[in-house]
């Protein structure tokens, strides 16, 4: 077994203080966000974390791209057939997370998913290069396949089959749209006081802000 009970490092960076913060948990997240964009160096900002309650009962955790966020909550794309598209659908209730370990920063939102707009993942589709579009199509995400050449050959098939072609969206894929019911703002801190902010959506669609202990 290896021991990493030495791995330690000291959070210095930034603070998270009730008096520098909005009311609004997207308007801080756009500003974290766009932080991390200039300042963040060659991290991937938009790479999120999505956990569900699988079939099975069992959570579990993937990395997925961010694609859109606003007032309504945030946006991302699958395949509804997948495993994560089947545990959304079964049980709606999700978590997303950020760690933008450049800035020493996690944004935690715990909200309720739901499909977006087909006009809205039709937009999208076509805003894809050709090559997602036909991976999107090829590929029956999650399920059990012989060999990375049974997928390579029925690519190869759908180039032929569509070359010169709009490729158009399959009704199986499409987006989801997490709309938040907590979102959680972390800022690293030294001697592991870290900076907690939650923000708690209320009946009458204001927030509820409240400092939690590290």
């Amino acid at each position: 077994m290896k021991d990493l009970s030495n791995y330690r490092k000291s959070y210095e960076k930034s603070e998270l203080l009730e008096s520098a913060i909005p009311e609004d948990p997207i308007n801080l997240f756009n500003r974290w966000f766009h932080e991390v964009e200039e300042f963040g160096g060659n991290e991937e900002v938009n790479a999120m974390t999505v956990a569900t309650i699988g079939l099975d009962g069992f959570p579990k955790s993937r990395v997925v791209l961010l694609k859109k966020f606003n007032e309504e909550g945030f946006i991302f794309y699958t395949n509804y057939n997948s495993e994560k598209g089947k545990a959304i659908m079964n049980n709606p209730n999700v978590c997303l997370s950020f760690f933008w370990h450049s800035m020493e920063r996690q944004v935690i939102i715990k909200g309720i998913a739901q499909k977006t707009a087909e006009i809205i993942s039709d937009n999208y589709f076509a805003s894809r290069p050709d090559g997602s579009k036909l991976g999107a199509i090829v590929s029956n995400q999650s399920e059990v396949i012989p060999s990375r050449e049974y997928l390579e050959e029925n690519l190869k098939q759908l180039e032929a089959n569509f070359e010169g072609m709009v490729i158009p969206r399959p009704e199986h894929w499409g987006g989801f749209l997490v709309s938040p019911l907590e979102v959680e703002f972390w800022q690293g801190r030294p001697n592991r006081l870290h900076d907690r902010i939650r923000y708690s959506a209320q009946s009458d669609f204001s927030w509820k802000i409240d400092r939690l202990s590290p």
